[in-house]
């Protein structure tokens, strides 16, 4: 079922692009490069934008196909239920990236939603798959930490510790985004991870929906590869980061992120350094530019480069992550 999952979400993926990016194209539904980044990105004007809507169609028809009816039969299981969840919450992010694609491309406003109303729309989507979650737990969730074993958190740190995780994820995945191919590759990396770990704890619903990331990951390669014949934009990179968070979540163990995920910390990270340190020397810059994607570019790494390497970053990450949840006590 793994390998159906991920072809049925590759092909209606890499297919949709065929009618999609030309649609997208004729609305002139194209990306803006604004003049802060680096200026070969020029070129990418005008490449049709909301693109993650391929992905975001191919995960859905495998997760209908494949995963929906068997959660519904097993709807008792806590798992099942939070998968569930999980798969509406990346579908909020998703839409709340679509508002702010549609405001940028549509009503041509660069900045698209401003800070307070993402925020404000990230907020109520995280407390409410939080609140959703703590009651498919009966009040009393677990999540697993190294060496600690399977930790219950009262509501008073449950909540505060999902929020800190869920919407530094989900925003440093959105930072991915940026060069072609970077982020769905580094998704692709991640996804695998999710499906060898869910597998290997028995969660076979877990390991499809991860199977199916995977595949509608690749297909979106296929449009979004250097040089990119659509862009994901908020919509996709949203929806990826809601994806890898619901997969940690429902798995009980959402600190894997930090290894799985390693280069979406780097990238978080590198935009906090250069704000923070930004700020406190009055002007002064710790990298080339933030994320530190573009530093790499404007050091003269070309695009396939950075997309090769950061794989690679994030695979070794992985590796780290299976001798952590093998030692920290999570595998057997």
């Amino acid at each position: 079922m793994l390998i159906f999952a991920a072809a049925v979400a590759f092909m209606v993926t890499a297919l949709l692009g065929f009618g999609i990016i030309p649609w997208l194209r004729k609305l002139k539904i194209g990306q803006t490069i604004l003049d802060i980044g680096p200026k070969w990105h020029k070129s990418k004007e005008g490449i049709p934008t909301m693109g993650g809507l391929l992905f975001v169609a191919g995960t859905a028809a495998a997760f209908a196909i494949f995963i929906l009816p068997k959660l519904i039969v097993d709807i008792g299981d806590p798992s099942s239920k939070k998968l569930i969840a999980g798969f509406v919450m990346a579908l909020s992010f998703g839409f709340v990236g679509f508002l702010d694609d549609y405001i940028k491309v549509v009503k041509k406003r660069n900045q698209g939603l401003d800070i307070k109303q993402k925020t404000l729309l990230q907020i109520v989507i995280i407390l409410g798959y939080l609140f959703t979650v703590w009651k498919f737990e009966g009040g009393a969730p677990h999540m697993w930490a190294p060496f600690f074993g399977d930790v219950a958190m009262p509501w008073w740190a449950f909540f505060p510790f999902g929020f800190g995780v869920l919407y530094a994820a989900v925003n440093a995945v959105n930072f991915t985004d940026g060069v072609d191919g970077l982020c769905s590759s580094v998704t692709a990396t991640a996804s695998a991870a999710f499906i060898a770990l869910a597998y290997l704890v028995g969660q076979q619903s877990t390991a499809v929906m991860a199977a199916a990331l995977l595949g509608a990951c690749l297909g979106f390669l296929c449009w979004n590869h250097k040089p990119a014949k659509v862009i994901m934009g908020d919509v996709g990179a949203l929806f990826l980061g809601g994806m890898v968070v619901a997969l940690a979540y429902t798995l009980n163990a959402p600190l894997i992120l930090l290894l799985f995920g390693i280069i979406y910390v780097i990238e978080g990270l590198s935009d906090v350094i250069q704000i923070g340190y930004f700020k406190v020397t009055h002007g002064k810059r710790v990298f080339k530019m933030a994320p530190i994607h573009h530093h790499f570019e404007l050091s003269g790494w070309s695009e396939k480069k950075i997309v090769f390497i950061f794989c690679a970053v994030n695979v070794a990450g992985i590796a780290l992550g299976y001798v952590l949840l093998k030692t920290g006590g999570y595998l057997a």
